[in-house]
């Protein structure tokens, strides 16, 4: 570890935020956060009891109604100055997370500018929270309809996108005029710890946002969710997870926003520009190693340019080069943990059973860290595992169509819809596929969708809710209709 890796860690905090304070876990309990591509303990950083999470919890009760209270324009102001910053600590942000995530530093710049504009977004969205007023259509009264912030919030946030998911959850819900429980991943919680430290130096008060770091997440985060008090549950992970929270979250009537698992497909039409389809196809599906629930998941070709795009994806894959993020030029880094890289060797071990070709990659490399090669899988064959399950991972998967109606039945069969990716440069085509492909967002001959001003967000199995664009603050509002008498009567 060079020195000014040392010098970064030691400015992050390693304990709970809470109330204002940082102060160790209850217990004294402290657990070590490691660098996937060596294996290096990082930090040792607080680990947090249920009675630390309850808290939270009421350090973020007793600061609700003075932050509901405060003016829309204070609390953009904390949120632009947390954007300012992030922005000129832009390298430190993306160092941070490339240690303890693994992705290549130019991915992590990437990840600040991305999640820097959630800050940015909703600041200027804190101002601009509307309701309206008129007659009733019997002129008896006048309507009000007024938004109002929903409460205390639970937000609990991914590993693989430590800042952007965290940004993405905590700047609606502050510009809304909710205090927020932030509950980040045990795998990547550095990045959310200086983030918090970034906002307690912007000015959010005490006991606004409360950040509580923990491997115990359902024992500390369960009475959390069951406490009346709780009126927001915000959620972003595997949708088997997202299922039991839901059913969680049912008992206390929360609003809950659930961004859940994906199995995008990206559809190759016969009319595609083809060089264009290869260089997005290799941002959906390689950006952050293809640890990304917005990743593409099924490559559906059709079958007159398959071997064409095929055979020009290998030769891309095949001159990537695999390392630890810090390294100049690395195009992939580890994935995060060697369950990832075991589930990556089991779904090419079952397509390549099935009858599937490898083109290049394929096994798990010989070297320090949780490294999976790039792999490109030709032929992939019905009933494979890999068109089922959400690889998180450097996998590419092709399959053939020859119609249209058979591609647009290839995409929809799966119970997610978070995603799809479409090229074609027949208008008409892709206009129909807009409204054939039953996922909540779409790439049309474009392979990443992500923006701070657009509603991300899925529809069956993938979610509820939207989070970013102008739909992101309603999640943390909730509305009152007051009727008054006619004032002319």
């Amino acid at each position: 570890m060079t020195d000014h890796q040392s010098t970064l860690l030691a400015g992050v905090p390693d304990n709970l935020f809470i109330a204002g304070s940082w102060r160790p876990s209850g217990s004294g309990a402290t657990f070590d956060v490691h660098d996937p591509a060596t294996g290096e303990v990082l930090a040792s950083i607080a680990d947090a009891t249920p009675e630390d999470g309850a808290a939270a919890l009421d350090a973020a009760v007793d600061a609700a109604a003075d932050w509901a209270a405060t003016p829309a324009r204070e609390r953009a102001d904390i949120l632009r100055r947390t954007f300012d910053t992030l922005t000129a600590r832009r390298e430190d942000f993306a160092l941070l997370m490339t240690l303890e995530m693994g992705k290549p530093l130019a991915e992590a710049r990437g990840e600040v500018t991305y999640g820097g504009e959630f800050l940015r977004w909703f600041s200027e969205e804190a101002t601009r929270i509307q309701g309206r007023y008129g007659p009733n259509p019997e002129g008896t009264g006048r309507m009000i309809v007024s938004q109002h912030p929903v409460g205390p919030c639970l937000l609990i946030t991914p590993w693989n996108f430590p800042l952007a998911m965290a940004t993405r959850k905590i700047a609606p819900a502050l510009a809304a005029g909710n205090t927020v429980v932030v509950k980040p991943a045990a795998l990547t919680p550095l990045t959310t710890l200086l983030l918090t430290k970034v906002l307690e130096e912007a000015g959010v008060p005490a006991g606004v946002v409360n950040v509580i770091t923990t491997t115990a997440s359902g024992a500390v985060t369960g009475p959390i969710i069951d406490d009346p008090r709780l009126r927001k549950l915000s959620f972003t992970g595997s949708t088997p997870v997202g299922r039991r929270l839901l059913a969680q979250a049912a008992n206390g009537v929360l609003r809950t926003s659930m961004e859940l698992g994906g199995n995008a497909p990206f559809v190759v039409f016969d009319d595609a520009d083809l060089d264009k389809a290869v260089a997005g196809a290799l941002a959906a599906k390689f950006r952050n190693i293809g640890q990304a629930c917005t990743a593409a998941n099924r490559f559906i070709v059709h079958r007159s340019v398959a071997d064409e795009f095929s055979r020009s994806i290998t030769e891309k894959v095949h001159g990537f080069v695999v390392g630890r993020g810090t390294e100049p030029d690395v195009t992939i880094g580890p994935l995060i943990d060697d369950n990832a890289v075991a589930k990556a060797e089991q779904l090419v071990s079952d397509a390549v059973g099935r009858g599937a070709t490898l083109t290049t990659g394929g096994e798990r490399l010989d070297r320090p860290g949780t490294f999976y090669a790039p792999t490109v899988l030709t032929d992939v064959r019905p009933g494979s595992e890999i068109l089922r399950e959400e690889i998180f991972g450097p996998v590419l998967a092709i399959a053939a169509f020859d119609t249209e109606d058979e591609a647009v039945a290839l995409a929809n069969d799966t119970e997610y819809g978070l995603v799809s990716y479409v090229y074609t440069e027949n208008l008409q085509r892709g206009q129909r596929m807009i409204d054939r492909l039953a996922t909540g967002m779409m790439g049309l001959n474009v392979g990443v969708v992500s923006n701070a001003a657009a509603p991300f967000g899925g529809w069956k199995m993938s979610g509820l809710g939207r989070e970013g664009g102008a739909e992101g603050i309603h999640e943390y509002l909730q509305t009152k209709y007051t009727l008054t008498e006619n004032p002319f009567a």
